[in-house]
């Protein structure tokens, strides 16, 4: 096995572990008094880490104005995919904060910083993104309609799942681990972004 190989099943062992066997908790976003709400935010003029997104700016320009998106815009950069969250899309964008990145093992950050892994990285982040734009209603009817779940076509061709969790939506990547949307619904000019609490990995 390459070192790309073993650094890559290293990586969906540690988080497929952490999160496969568990269903987040309804997510709890903080009010302006700064009491924590189990209410996912969705505003008419959403700020994410203090950032408006404003919906005449694309995908990219909105998350690297973001305080909490700075690992996400990076790591787009990294993998060579600012022109297609940049594009006319549209896209809908499960955006892993800083905090999601975190979770991550610095082993495998490191490793993705690297230019011979640029092409993995790529398919981490094309995992996060689906063609069209769907809003929570969206998936929410989705789901309802699968009998429970709904299967999501990403990017890089994978199957990402989509639960409820009580109001909550829950995705489940192809390697088990899941993610909670956190902040959701905010309009770009290319597409829609919903905030998630964990980075989703795809089957390598």
């Amino acid at each position: 096995m390459t070192k790309s190989g073993l650094l890559m099943g290293t990586m969906v062992a540690v988080l497929a572990l952490g999160g496969c066997n568990k269903t987040p908790e309804p997510p709890k976003t903080e009010t302006e008094s700064g009491a924590m709400d189990d209410v996912v935010t969705a505003s008419a003029n959403p700020q994410v880490g203090g950032a408006a997104m404003a919906p005449d700016k694309t995908i990219l320009a909105n998350a690297a104005a973001s305080p909490i998106l700075s690992q996400l815009t990076a790591a787009v950069n990294q993998a060579g995919l600012a022109d297609t969250l940049s594009g006319p899309g549209p896209f809908t964008l499960f955006a892993p904060n800083d905090a999601a990145f975190a979770q991550v093992p610095a082993v495998t950050r490191d490793g993705w910083a690297r230019p011979a892994q640029k092409v993995v990285l790529a398919g981490v982040l094309k995992y996060h993104v689906v063609p069209g734009k769907l809003t929570t209603a969206d998936l929410a009817a989705k789901i309802d309609a699968g009998g429970g779940k709904a299967a999501l076509k990403t990017l890089d061709g994978q199957d990402l799942t989509a639960t409820k969790s009580g109001e909550a939506i829950i995705l489940t990547s192809a390697s088990g681990n899941k993610a909670a949307v956190t902040q959701a619904d905010m309009g770009q000019a290319n597409g829609i972004v919903h905030v998630i609490d964990a980075v989703l990995l795809p089957k390598m």
